[in-house]
């Protein structure tokens, strides 16, 4: 039994999240009724990560098992005909026997985009947050400190998908840059972790917005990580700012 990887971008904007769903249309399961199609038969796919609706991706992990040999340019090629539009399926690898897009990971990462000031993106508007106030950027990466490394991540997730559940993560980046994009300028968060919690990174940038625009002190991040307790921190940032950057494997996953 071979294993293939799909590297999966999308614009999750018509869709209602990666995982397969009932009655919905989802990334997931546009990619599987496109590979039944293109294969003939029924397959079950395990992605590197469970984006929410709305959210984006430019390099989603997504693998499955085939009992037969595949010639990889041909199937990207029909599944890049075969998906819904907004999915781009931009390579399919061998793997390793074993392999499984999402406990085989390593890290994820994923960069968060708003966009500050009075006049509203246009350009970004799809990909980016507006905050129509200012940023503090010192203020939020003073915040962003309290975060990194390995921590009960509660108060940051939806409360009820934590119940009964580990809910330690350790975060290894959360960076904070200036960028311009299209001539509009952003301000990207970029955070990279072992594996992330529900909501975890949106709650996080909307937890980091409030320091930055002097709503709350940078230290009471760290006063709302202790907490363990959702209503300790800030708001849930909207859904289309995030985008799912890229999945982190061992080298001796890639054949």
């Amino acid at each position: 039994m071979a294993v293939f990887a799909l590297t999966v971008a999308y614009d999750g904007s018509r869709f209602s999240g990666f995982a397969r769903q009932p009655g919905a249309e989802t990334v997931q399961g546009c990619i599987e009724d496109a590979l039944m199609t293109a294969l003939g038969e029924k397959v079950v796919t395990t992605g590197a990560g469970r984006t929410d609706a709305g959210v984006h991706a430019l390099a989603q992990v997504v693998s499955f098992e085939w009992d037969a040999e595949l010639d990889s340019h041909k199937l990207q090629r029909s599944l890049n005909a075969l998906t819904s539009e907004g999915i781009v399926v931009t390579g399919v690898r061998l793997m390793p026997v074993g392999f499984s897009a999402r406990p085989s990971a390593m890290a994820r990462e994923y960069r968060y985009r708003l966009v500050p000031g009075p006049v509203p993106p246009l350009f970004l508007a799809r990909y980016a947050w507006w905050v129509r106030s200012g940023l503090d950027l010192r203020a939020m990466r003073q915040a962003a400190q309290s975060l990194l490394g390995e921590h009960d991540f509660t108060s940051f997730c939806v409360a009820a998908s934590a119940e009964g559940k580990p809910t330690c993560r350790r975060l290894e980046v959360v960076d904070i840059t200036p960028e311009t994009v299209l001539g509009e300028h952003s301000v990207v968060i970029r955070i990279v972790g072992n594996a992330f919690l529900h909501s975890m990174v949106r709650v996080i940038v909307g937890s980091l917005v409030e320091t930055a625009t002097g709503r709350r002190a940078p230290e009471w991040l760290s006063e709302a990580l202790a907490a363990r307790d959702r209503s300790a921190a800030g708001p849930t940032a909207p859904p289309h700012g995030l985008t799912l950057w890229q999945v982190t494997y061992p080298d001796e996953c890639w054949l």
